[in-house]
């Protein structure tokens, strides 16, 4: 078993115990809380982190899935689980639409496109009172179902929930990205020249990229709103989206445990500085701008850099000794008794 499969197995126990550990149901909800945002960083990573196209409208997205569910089971008493599953699909048809104009632009100018993109969710959310309760908000969505003997009635079991998703979701994305897809994904981050250069469909891979990464805001949205039970416009505001890029840049962009990483840890960094009060982001934002001059690869890329570069050292001697103990071409080599063989 490699280590990189070790590590994850600990992670894996490691969230199966937290609720053993967990002081009180605040823990729980806060730590259900960071997963749902780590699930749908998890997809922005995918577009921004490896592919290279920065994703603004990001939480914009999220708030589709969210209000997918919250309108077709409050307004329409449609099954939560259908609703859940309707969620990943109505956010992914909309992100293709979205993305077949988008990704037309390159670099900043796509990032400005779909910061605007995320502005107009956010006005449609706020202001079609008639669809989405406008400032009013969506009261009284309907939680998960019971499945079987499973129910979801208390923070423990909507834990497990919530966490059984983010398993699947990073055993999904891990498989994608070390596909031929995932390779192609990473060519086109690298270079668009040398990505078609090789053959790839830039448009097509690309628009296939953002439709996956909007399918994980979209699910993620939907577990939000069952589990919240309230949805405001403010779901979609595009601070959650810069909230969701810092959680990549702390963890690592372009990684797949990143993300996760930063979606855990910076939510309870910011719990733990609440006796602060309106003064906590005065010590966090300093903290923040730190990390990112000085590590700028975040904590799980800059170890994956450290551990290449020990590798190359490591090797470096061996390589070095096979090179002084070849024997030269054209020269005759000596025998300890002396004798000279050609």
């Amino acid at each position: 078993m490699s280590r990189a499969t070790l590590g994850w197995l600990a992670l894996f126990v490691a969230g199966l115990a937290f609720p053993l550990m967990a002081g009180n149901d605040y823990h729980l909800t806060v730590m259900s809380t960071a997963y749902i945002y780590a699930i749908a960083t998890i997809g922005l990573n995918l577009i921004t982190g490896y592919t290279g196209q920065f994703n603004l409208a990001h939480a914009g997205f999220m708030a589709v899935g969210a209000y997918t569910v919250g309108i077709l089971t409050v307004d329409h008493q449609v099954p939560f689980w259908v609703a859940f599953a309707l969620s990943g699909f109505v956010t992914a048809a909309l992100g293709a639409a979205v993305g077949a104009v988008s990704l037309r632009l390159k670099g900043h100018y796509f990032s400005i496109f779909t910061l605007c993109v995320g502005y107009i969710m956010f006005l449609v959310i706020e202001k079609w009172e008639s669809l989405t309760h406008g400032t009013v908000g969506i009261i009284g969505i309907p939680g998960p179902s019971p499945i079987g003997p499973l129910v979801f009635d208390t923070p423990r079991a909507l834990y497990y929930l919530v966490f059984f998703f983010l398993v699947l979701g990073i055993f999904v994305m891990r498989r994608i990205v070390n596909s031929l897809m995932g390779r192609s994904f990473m060519a086109i981050r690298n270079s668009d020249a040398l990505a078609e250069a090789l053959g790839i469909r830039l448009m097509r891979t690309k628009l296939l990229a953002f439709v996956l990464s909007v399918f994980y805001a979209g699910l993620a949205g939907g577990l939000y709103a069952g589990f919240v039970r309230f949805l405001g416009p403010g779901v979609a505001a595009v601070e959650h989206t810069f909230d969701m890029t810092m959680y990549m840049l702390v963890g690592g962009l372009g990684t797949l445990l990143g993300p996760l990483l930063g979606s855990i840890s910076v939510p309870w960094i910011t719990q733990y500085l609440q006796f602060l009060q309106e003064y906590r982001f005065l010590v966090f934002g300093p903290i923040l701008v730190l990390l990112v001059i000085f590590v700028p690869h975040g904590i799980v890329g800059s170890w994956l850099g450290w551990r290449a570069r020990r590798a190359s050292q490591a090797a470096e001697p061996a390589a070095a000794a096979q090179r002084t103990t070849a024997p030269l071409k054209g020269v005759p080599s000596v025998s300890t008794g002396g004798q000279r063989h050609a």
